[in-house]
């Protein structure tokens, strides 16, 4: 196992030495280009109901548009490991900027053509398939970009600064999915019903598409990562593929990282995209109301992930999860506290338990530490995205059938309370010193 959490003595403390400006330059372009990758991916969710009626017949049922809609957003995920798995391969071979600045454009591109793609009206069932072939795009993107984003990162920057690097791009990706309520919030407060679908949902997508591909311009101006040049200075030829390698030399490190992969995708979905729903249908609260409480529990989270990655960075990573886990619990277990007793709190402790949940931070952090530098980006993107994609799809339906069957009313304060403790018991056994 070559996972290895190392707490830094006092006198290292001292000794880190801050961010050169070109390890800034490379977290601040990565975080922009990670912050518009997510809110390309994420902000179609939020016009689900405009979409529908867009690219699908208005004659047809409103359930079975969005049923359609929804099916085409799952594509996304589907295909999500396919795309980790190809861009990882040419990744760890030819080089990890390559495919970073690959993975942005293949986001970019469709969310641009979608905004500019005629409507159903228009030009029938070309309309939506048009959408799913750039959903799919945007799939294969997000499984390559996601894992190469965290890597490019941690490559790029002092060990002694690898956790604050993944801190600060989670809370880049958080900011996409930010931005993408809040694009959502403002179109449908300020435009009416028909001028939404008639002309305003088109904006998201294309200031998305655009600013991506200006995105992508930037990335020029990295450099490809020292470890990785210093692979190549010293790479002897292997004719095996990378993911055979994974399999055979790192089973225990592929494991670890999907159930650390679990913890994070289940309690990401559960608390964010599933909370929602579940506290306006099963407790009668606000739309308005939980969405606020939504945009501020996702600020935090922001935060949050950065302040767990300076932890991370000064005790150690194993002693952070397990810290981090513990906390998460006790504000999962309060919050399904308040809720149960009707408290007037809830929503205050929903936003306030964001910043917990940045915990969920060091997920990254421990796949990266698993494993060795010329299979990262292949294990990395493995482990990753296959456990997101089982986990991501598999939990809403789940909660949902739990919860509407009356099975378990509580069930997602369970869940998401197992997970955390799932998570601090991993920091724990990983802990040195």
């Amino acid at each position: 196992m070559t996972v290895q959490f190392r707490p830094l003595a006092p006198g290292q403390i001292e000794a880190q030495r801050g961010l050169s400006r070109n390890e800034a330059k490379t977290l601040a372009l990565a975080s922009l280009g990670g912050a518009l990758e997510y809110y390309d991916f994420i902000v179609g969710v939020f016009f689900a109901k405009t979409l529908a009626a867009v690219f699908f017949p208005q004659n047809s049922p409103e359930w079975l548009s969005q049923l359609q809609i929804f099916s085409i957003f799952a594509a996304g995920y589907l295909v999500r490991p396919i795309g980790g798995v190809v861009f990882a391969h040419f990744g760890d071979r030819v080089g990890r900027k390559r495919m970073f600045a690959l993975g942005l454009f293949l986001m970019a591109f469709p969310t641009l053509l979608v905004g500019l793609t005629p409507d159903y009206k228009t030009i029938g069932l070309a309309a939506p398939l048009v959408f799913l072939f750039c959903r799919l795009l945007q799939g294969l993107s997000v499984g390559g970009e996601v894992p190469g984003a965290w890597i490019f990162c941690a490559e790029h920057v002092h060990k002694t600064r690898v956790g604050f690097a993944c801190g600060l791009l989670m809370a880049g990706l958080c900011c996409g999915i930010l931005m993408g309520a809040l694009t959502a919030k403002i179109l449908t407060s300020s435009l009416s019903a028909d001028d939404l679908i008639a002309w305003g949902w088109r904006i998201p997508f294309i200031l998305g598409g655009v600013f991506g591909l200006i995105s992508v311009y930037l990335r020029k101006y990295l450099q490809e990562t020292p470890v990785f040049e210093a692979l190549r200075e010293r790479r002897v030829a292997d004719a095996r593929l990378p993911i055979s390698l994974v399999f055979a030399r790192c089973k225990s490190e592929v494991l670890l990282s999907m159930a650390a992969t679990w913890v994070f995708a289940g309690v990401f979905v559960t608390y964010f995209l599933y909370l929602p729903t579940y506290l306006q249908s099963q407790f009668d609260y606000r739309a308005a109301d939980v969405f606020t409480a939504n945009c501020w529990s996702i600020t935090l989270l922001i935060l949050g992930s950065v302040f767990v990655g300076r932890v991370t960075d000064v005790i150690g990573g194993g002693k952070a999860y397990a810290i981090g886990g513990v906390a998460m619990a006790a504000v999962v277990a309060a919050l399904g506290f308040a809720l149960a007793n009707g408290s007037a709190w809830t929503l205050h402790l929903y936003a306030i338990g964001g910043f917990a949940i940045g915990t969920i931070t060091l997920t990254p952090y421990l796949i990266i530490r698993s494993f060795p530098p010329e299979l990262r980006f292949t294990g990395f993107a493995l482990s990753y995205n296959t456990a997101y994609a089982i986990v991501g799809g598999t939990t809403p339906p789940l909660m949902t059938i739990l919860v509407g069957e009356r099975v378990l009313a509580m069930a997602p304060f369970y869940y998401m309370s197992a997970l955390c403790l799932f998570g601090a018991a991993i920091g724990w056994l990983r802990r040195e010193g």
